[in-house]
């Protein structure tokens, strides 16, 4: 298997040679996140150095999205590959593992369920029109589940109705707990229930807390939004990690380049709790969107038309 980046860190640093060529590349990434601008020279001095590590276990090492300390690894994977961010839209490679199938945790899902069907008729019956509340319910009865729920939810709401606002770093990092550390069948069920009336729509949509982790009171320049992902590891990689899932092809039948519509939700689910969150646009819709503008864009407006069509009129999702 591929090694982690952290693994594969730890390997060249012990290696003069290799060391030497790392500790170049951090120089290089360390100008780029404080957007120094690079001379010929540096340029050409940051490039050779990615090719010198043309055979490292570094250059193709890779993250998983539920490993600790994902942040090093991760950091490890941008210094490494630092070149790739110069085009805004075309961090061309995820730097995470393609997830191996949790096929043990579908069980307990299952199970859950059936336990949950041997309850009194008026609850099923609510459940059967709201599927978006039957699968809340299932989430109740796994600890895990509703412990890390209630954790965000309890974050995301304090201060909400008052002169306070909600602490959203200390929300979307709530978020992102919940969707790295409970099984992907909880929550793609949370996120993804099929709804036939608007209540339920209300309830998929408040899912992530809207109020807290996705609206402010006015929207910003979607660049900005971009701006704020790419300066955050965690955001840049997932941002990474959908365009190479959720590249839209028009030739291919399923709209999708991958065609691997899992891998896509996936990361969509990877992008909530990031600067760049999405979610749904309203309560009788499946449109989702991000929460900004591409009003008063100048002569960038293409460019940020681009990064909210990715997922206002993405056919893959």
């Amino acid at each position: 298997p591929r090694s982690d980046c952290i693994a594969a860190e730890q390997l060249c640093l012990l290696d003069p040679t290799c060391n030497a060529t790392y500790r170049t590349l951090e120089n290089c990434a360390l100008a780029k996140t404080r957007f120094l601008p690079l001379d010929q020279d540096s340029r050409v001095r940051c490039l050779n150095a990615e090719l010198d590590l043309g055979n490292s276990s570094l250059l193709h090492c890779k993250c998983q999205r539920r490993m600790r300390r994902q942040e090093h690894c991760l950091r490890v994977f941008w210094t490494v590959h630092s070149s790739m961010t110069d085009g805004y839209l075309n961090l061309e490679t995820s730097p995470y593992e393609n997830p191996a199938n949790e096929e043990h945790w579908k069980t307990d899902y299952n199970k859950l369920a059936a336990l949950l069907s041997g309850k009194d008729c008026s609850q099923l019956a609510a459940d059967a029109t709201n599927p978006c509340l039957k699968a809340t319910h299932i989430c109740n009865l796994s600890k895990k589940c509703v412990r890390l729920r209630t954790d965000y939810a309890s974050i995301c709401t304090r201060g909400a109705g008052s002169e306070d606002t909600c602490d959203r770093r200390k929300c979307h990092r709530g978020l992102r707990n919940f969707f790295e550390k409970v099984p992907e069948d909880f929550t793609k069920r949370i996120l993804f229930c099929p709804c036939q009336d608007e209540l339920c729509g209300e309830r998929r949509r408040k899912t992530i807390v809207p109020d807290c982790s996705f609206q402010s009171n006015t929207k910003p320049n979607c660049l900005w939004l971009l701006d704020s992902c790419l300066e955050d590891h965690i955001c840049k990689s997932r941002l990474a990690d959908f365009q190479q899932n959720c590249q839209p092809a028009d030739m291919s039948p399923d709209g999708c380049s991958q065609h691997n519509h899992a891998a896509c939700l996936q990361a969509y689910m990877g992008m909530i709790g990031t600067p760049m969150t999405p979610n749904y646009v309203s309560n009788s819709s499946v449109e989702i969107s991000l929460w900004c503008t591409c009003e008063s864009s100048g002569n960038q407006k293409e460019k940020c038309d681009q990064i909210l069509g990715m997922f206002e009129s993405n056919k893959c999702l």
